[in-house]
């Protein structure tokens, strides 16, 4: 597997992003450009990641192409196809969205996100996004969330299956569906579980952890990797045995040194593993 992270730079280029990259030991990265004003510099920062063996991960598509609002609905869908298509450019990892929502917030509860009618309106849509693309060096994948399709292996199989696409893949990020005490206690054999079914169609996956608090009601934190309870032993061993660039991208943290420590408590981990990163 590959080994990701952000970077955060005062003078970003392709030159300083890749070389910040080798010293952090990263052997991947999400889409380093936004694809808009900057898509000049792209072709800079591919040669940039192929001169030091960096895979690009992810190109993110973050919208809501399930919204009960068709103007927001019509141009999250653009959103999304713009976005493969710089995936594909890239010969990306993948290019991954979540679901969305019914609700107001994009990507939040509602109680019609697990209806029939939403599972179906998410197919429609994944395939309306895929058709105008049609892929072939990169997939367009749902990051699993608590709250919306997919929420667990089972519901993925289930979407890969209705969507019949073979431009759909697997993003997989674990702590988003611990979203019990039960599941909590249970991430390893919830992560094998994952794997075992869906091991082949992975493509990314997301690094954090996830901490159980000890107040009524429920309350689960999303913490720094080492910091909570999921089992990286458990993670990076299934991660170990699928394609070698099969990458794994810490996130959500603030500063450089936040991502170090990150990434020496999981490159501690796979060490003990026989792991290489």
């Amino acid at each position: 597997m590959r080994l990701g992270g952000q970077v955060f730079l005062e003078n970003k280029n392709p030159e300083s992003w890749s070389h910040a990259l080798k010293q952090a030991g990263f052997r991947a990265m999400t889409c380093p450009i936004n694809g808009d004003d900057d898509i000049g510099e792209l072709d800079d920062y591919l040669l940039a990641a192929a001169q030091n063996d960096i895979l690009i991960s992810e190109v993110g598509a973050w919208s809501n192409p399930i919204s009960r609002n068709e103007e927001s609905r019509r141009d999250a869908i653009a959103y999304c196809i713009k976005r493969l298509e710089l995936a594909e450019r890239m010969a990306a990892q993948c290019c991954v969205n979540i679901a969305g929502s019914r609700g107001e917030q994009w990507d939040g509860p509602d109680p019609d996100n697990f209806s029939d009618e939403t599972f179906e309106l998410i197919v429609e849509t994944t395939r309306e996004i895929i058709d105008a693309v049609k892929p072939e060096r990169t997939v367009f994948a749902l990051e699993m969330m608590p709250w919306v399709f997919p929420d667990s292996a089972d519901t993925y199989l289930s979407l890969i299956k209705a969507i019949d696409r073979k431009g759909f893949g697997v993003h997989f990020d674990p702590v988003n569906i611990i979203s019990s005490p039960r599941a909590y206690y249970r991430n390893g054999e919830i992560i094998k579980d994952f794997f075992a079914k869906l091991g082949p169609n992975i493509r990314n996956c997301h690094a954090k952890d996830i901490l159980l608090g000890g107040k009524l009601t429920v309350h689960l934190d999303e913490v720094i990797p080492g910091q909570g309870n999921l089992d990286y032993r458990i993670f990076l061993t299934e991660l170990n045995k699928l394609h070698p660039d099969t990458t794994l991208i810490i996130e959500h943290l603030s500063t450089n040194d936040q991502y170090k420590q990150a990434s020496d408590y999981i490159r501690k981990t796979a060490s003990e593993l026989n792991i290489s990163l």
